[in-house]
Order: C-alpha cells, then structure tokens, then sequence
C-alpha cells in the first residue's frame, strides 16, 4: 500500500515552478504574477490566501492580493476585476470565495477573462475543458483540484487506461471536471451522487475511487475492493474528535488499497501547487 506523500510532492512542484520562474525573469524581463481578489473578512479564506502568498514565494511567482471590504457592490467587483483583465503584468486572477452576501459569485467568475481563469471555472473554460482531448490542455487552465488529482495518480504510476473509476460528487469544481479528465485517460467513469442507488455495490466493482463528498468518513472498508485506488479530496471536521478529516474512513480503507491520499497531506497541499502551475501557464499564453 502506498500512502501518498503529499508534502514532498508539494516541495518537488514549487522547486520545479522556481527553476521555470527564474527563466522566465530572465527571458521575458518579469516573473508570473498572480492576483487574488479577497472580499470580507471569512477565516477560512484568509488562511488559503495567507498559504497562496507563502507558496507564490517559494514558488518564484508574485502575488499580490486585493483585500475588499465585506461591503464591497456587485459592480464594483466587477469594475475591479476588469481592470486586472486589462493589465498586461497580471497573468492569472483567483476570485476567492465566498463572496459577500448580495454580490452574484456566478457573474464576478464570468466578468474574468478566461485567458487569466486560473481556477478554470468561467463557462468558457469550462466548454473548452469538455470539449478536450487527452493531454489536450494548451488554451486553457484545468481547475485545480483535478489536476492535483491526476498528478497523485500520475505519480504513482496508476494505469487509468481501460480503469473502472467511480466519482463521488458531481460539482463543477471537482466531481465534473475530474470526470472529465479520467475520461481523457480512456477510464470508464460512473459519476455518483446523493441520488445514486446502491452506490457501495457500485464502488466494490471500482478500481479508482475519488471522494468528493464533503461527508466525513463516507466511504468505509465495505465499500472498497482489495487493491483500488482511493484519493480523498474531502475537507471535513471529524465530528467525534473535532479534527480534520477526509471523505474516507483513513485508517480501515487504507489495508486494502494499493494508493491511498491521506487528510491532511494529500490532494489539498498540491492545489495550490496547481494553482500556481496555472499562473505560470497563463503567462506563457500570454507571451506567446
């Protein structure tokens, strides 16, 4: 069984984007940059916002944030974010949510240019993304929780082609998109959600399982067949102990897979990775 060791993943990604960011200063004459637009004051937010400018530093890539107030309007977000489509020095723009109460989240994400979507989740983007072929991600930025995953799965060497996979969870952010992707990987895919009947029969006969649930310790032993593959992107609070947890129960599922992500230390350290992977190749678009 291979615990997937996220941390060290992590540091490999952010010395790689250095290496090509001090390039890049070299050759175009300025580093990737990447801004962040933040409105209000959510704990939550602030920290990954907090971690996005500490791994842009290791990563050799400018950050700047943009902090609104909570009582930021509609309009001027998005006048905001229209003037950062218009700077030519901005490569890449992270709308972080949530936003205030009262402000559209669905059009500040369209008001973003899709040559600077870092996060991949315009409508433009999103069609360009369905609309792939494997390895076929050169117009557009692949939303970073996914990529993330197919990295884990990459690097551990997991054979997708011909794969029965299971998603669990149909977002747009993460369950759609990764289906996508696995598809892309000539892997048969079976999107699962709350509507699913009989989804720990669907999972036995899964070689690939991504939980993307948002349900602490979902998917349990039963659930899992000997030597599949299980990577974890829930973010949940265990509700016995108060920690943080994933969608799967770690410690029972974990003797019967052949790769397993743990929570924490496993998808989550590398998206921001991916998000800064992004910036780097919006720049290039954006020079070429």
């Amino acid at each position: 069984m291979i615990l997937f060791d996220g941390k060290q993943s992590a540091a490999d990604a952010l010395q790689s984007l250095a290496e090509k960011s001090t390039q890049l200063l070299s050759q175009y004459g300025r580093r990737p940059c990447l801004n962040v637009v933040i409105a209000g004051d959510d704990y939550g937010s602030m920290r990954y916002v907090a971690s996005c400018e500490k791994n842009a530093i290791k990563a050799g890539i400018d950050c700047k944030v943009i902090r609104l107030p909570q009582t930021v309007s509609e309009i001027e977000l998005i006048d905001r974010i229209r003037q950062l489509n218009e700077d030519m020095t901005v490569d890449g723009i992270l709308v972080q949510m949530p936003l205030p109460q009262g402000v559209d989240a669905n059009k500040v994400i369209q008001a973003v240019s899709p040559d600077k979507d870092v996060d991949g989740i315009t409508d433009t983007n999103t069609a360009r993304l369905w609309k792939s072929r494997k390895n076929d991600y050169s117009r557009f930025c692949v939303p970073c929780t996914p990529r993330s995953v197919m990295r884990i799965l990459k690097e551990t060497i997991v054979e997708l082609d011909g794969k029965q996979a299971v998603v669990i969870g149909r977002s747009n952010i993460v369950g759609l998109p990764v289906s996508k992707l696995l598809m892309n990987e000539n892997a048969t895919v079976t999107v699962a959600h709350s509507h699913t009947q009989n989804l720990p029969a669907l999972l036995r006969q899964a070689d690939i399982i991504v939980a993307a649930v948002g349900k602490a310790r979902f998917v349990t032993a039963d659930m899992v067949k000997k030597g599949a593959v299980v990577i974890d992107v829930g973010i949940n609070q265990d509700p016995m102990t108060g920690k943080m947890c994933g969608d799967v129960d770690t410690e029972r599922v974990a003797p019967l897979c052949s790769v397993i992500t743990p929570v924490p230390g496993g998808v989550g350290l590398l998206t921001i990775c991916s998000l800064l992977e992004n910036t780097l190749d919006c720049f290039l678009r954006q020079q070429h």
